[in-house]
């Protein structure tokens, strides 16, 4: 069975804009814990994407796992962004970029 990362891209709502510093230092504490914890390969805030907050690329056992982290984002949460998931099949040397 192939391995799959998941990454989750981060969709501004309404909202987005009234988000409390406290919102914002709880996600940076999400970010935190989940590095801790090796489940985040990298994450980043998109520029010249109006609509498009950011993204992170978990490495999770399941796709369940990675949407339980998704629904426990703060920015998620707090209904200041919602969040598609999309299963990432990573091509490199190892696997020969998937040839």
């Amino acid at each position: 069975m192939e391995k799959l990362m998941y990454m989750m891209l981060i969709e501004k709502s309404k909202t987005y804009n009234k988000m409390t510093r406290q919102v914002v230092m709880e996600h940076v504490e999400n970010i935190r814990k989940l590095d801790d914890e090796g489940k985040l390969e990298i994450c980043g805030v998109f520029k010249d994407y109006p609509k498009m907050a950011g993204m992170y690329i978990l490495k999770t056992e399941s796709r369940r796992e990675a949407e339980a982290i998704c629904n426990a984002e703060p920015l998620v949460r707090g209904g200041y962004a919602t969040y598609r998931l999309v299963g990432l099949q990573i091509a490199n040397r190892e696997n020969n970029y998937l040839l």
